[in-house]
């Protein structure tokens, strides 16, 4: 297969977006005119996994082509995410997609969530990115009333400063796309990276006025409208700019949407964010670049976020990373050759518990629920018949079975507690909030009105 020319490259990465909430994966209750035209513009990947299904180690997971195990990103002291102030992140050793870019010449660019370290160390321009611009952690980790009224105020983020305190959220995302097309509209003239990580649909759910007035599914459905319309503008921008035909744009979420009783859906998958099953870890991935990644298709093969860091490093140009990763290059895939399988198997971490793997077709439970608190399991799942994970087929397959343990023994062995390839997260002495509550000060919004979080 001929190498294409390099491509700019947005990476949209959505906050709780579930594997069921687009139209083109099966929603009738949000509107997603734009995402839709995109898939049918381009391919729609139906097996795509995250390599966590939390905020933090999904993203760092995908930022350095590894299992949240290898870079020190399964466990924060005792928590499953970065909180304010938390002295961990990402190692300064670790080499993310957008430095090994930003080294073969490309202007790179982060617009919008963070989530692998608020301290100076871990910010964004440490880790390849020239230009940033958004929230460090989730938004729900600023002032709230309720439980949440004794955070720090949620820092709004421009490089290495903070320019605003408890911003307003209706209006940030609109801020967002602003600040993504001056990056686009700056660098049209050399290859770029944007990797635009949105806000919602992640809790407390506080949107537009006009868009929750025209949505059939509450807050949730005005999030996602939202996420719509910035894909609308960022199309729009590429199309009058002339580089929509040379940019390679990926769509897709961090973990899968929380519990339905919020708007959100998982579509066919058992289980939400935070689960091991297929619904808290399988999302929507859409790729889009005309005459490269064909049309109308649908791509059933068996990738995850942590096989981009080195898909982008290929069409890049651009060298590999010198510390072991765990992703493997899917160009063939992604540019239509269906054959193609690099992905043997996939492990389904939570924390450092390896509770599940998958190979093409068959999954293996080893474990489900809250990691190190459950009984062990060994149920087996047939993915290509039963999407749901609804019938254990283990005693019918033995021989599945026992393949797939070999699969996660040596997975542990690798990255299980005592894993040999096991690499340390970044960590400070004496840590700080970037922010202290001022009574004084003229907040925009002292403490938000939703007390949503999670």
């Amino acid at each position: 297969m001929k190498q294409p020319p390099r491509p700019n490259v947005i990476l949209i990465n959505c906050d709780d977006l579930g594997y069921g909430d687009l139209g083109c994966y099966g929603s009738s209750r949000n509107s997603t005119q734009n995402l839709d035209r995109l898939a049918h513009a381009g391919t729609r990947f139906t097996d795509f996994y995250m390599a966590s299904p939390v905020c933090s180690p999904s993203r760092g997971a995908m930022l350095t082509g590894c299992y949240p195990p290898r870079i020190g990103f399964d466990l924060f002291g005792n928590k499953h995410v970065l909180f304010p102030g938390d002295p961990f992140g990402l190692a300064d050793t670790e080499q993310t997609f957008a430095s090994l870019l930003r080294d073969a010449g490309y202007a790179t660019a982060l617009v919008g969530k963070w989530h692998c370290g608020d301290q100076p160390p871990f910010l964004p321009t440490r880790h390849g990115f020239d230009h940033y611009f958004g929230l460090p952690y989730s938004n729900d980790m600023g002032r709230q009333i309720g439980e949440r009224s004794h955070m720090p105020p949620l820092p709004l983020i421009e490089n290495d400063t903070v320019v605003e305190q408890q911003p307003d959220m209706s209006a940030l995302t609109e801020r967002y796309v602003a600040e993504a097309r001056r990056f686009i509209t700056a660098n049209r003239d050399q290859p770029f990276l944007l990797y635009f990580a949105h806000m919602y649909v992640h809790l407390p759910l506080i949107v537009p006025e006009r868009f929750l007035k025209r949505s059939d599914n509450g807050r949730y459905g005005a999030a996602v409208a939202v996420i719509d319309w910035a894909m609308g503008v960022l199309m729009q921008t590429l199309e009058k700019l002339g580089l929509a035909d040379n940019t390679l744009i990926l769509f897709t979420s961090d973990n899968g949407s929380r519990v339905n009783n919020e708007g959100g859906s998982n579509g066919p998958l058992r289980g939400a964010k935070g689960s091991t099953e297929d619904g808290g870890m399988r999302l929507p991935l859409i790729a889009h670049w005309p005459g490269h990644v064909p049309a109308n298709r649908t791509c059933n093969t068996l990738c995850s976020s942590i096989d981009l860091l080195p898909t982008l490093v290929n069409l890049a140009g651009a060298e590999s990373p010198s510390l072991p990763i765990d992703g493997v290059d899917l160009t063939p895939t992604l540019l239509g050759d269906d054959d193609h399988t690099p992905r043997e198997h996939f492990a389904y971490f939570r924390q450092n518990q390896l509770q599940a793997v998958r190979n093409q077709r068959y999954k293996l439970c080893l474990a489900r629920g809250k990691a190190f608190e459950n009984e062990p399991l060994c149920e087996l799942y047939d993915l290509h018949e039963d999407i749901g994970e609804t019938r254990d087929i283990a005693e019918q397959h033995p021989d599945v079975v026992q393949r797939l343990k070999q699969v996660a023994d040596q997975y542990n062995a690798e990255l299980g507690p005592e894993g040999s390839a096991r690499r340390p997260s970044g960590k400070v002495d004496n840590p700080q909030p970037l922010t202290v509550y001022d009574a004084d000060y003229p907040y925009f919004a002292a403490e938000y009105d939703l007390g949503d979080a999670g």
